[in-house]
């Protein structure tokens, strides 16, 4: 997970385009999208953090950082 990556796309992208490229690389297709990674599985991982963060953003009216900071949180609870 490369946190730069995942702040471009959500400030690149639509929600229904991050959507879109989930499709896509679940059914282990090419995204229309640009989603960096270094496999499809990280595209992916990417891809999913995003679409948390904006959901987020949106819904709770927070910028990108709180947004990101709850995500990594989450993220770090659910290793533990």
């Amino acid at each position: 997970m490369k946190i730069p990556v995942i702040k471009e796309i959500v400030e690149k992208y639509t929600l229904a385009e991050l959507r879109k490229a989930e499709d896509a690389l679940l059914d282990e297709k090419t995204p229309e999208i640009e989603i960096k990674g270094d496999d499809e599985g990280e595209q992916l991982t990417h891809t999913l953090a995003g679409i948390w963060i904006r959901n987020k953003m949106d819904d709770e009216k927070l910028e990108f950082p709180a947004a990101l900071r709850l995500y990594t949180q989450k993220v770090r609870v659910s290793i533990n």
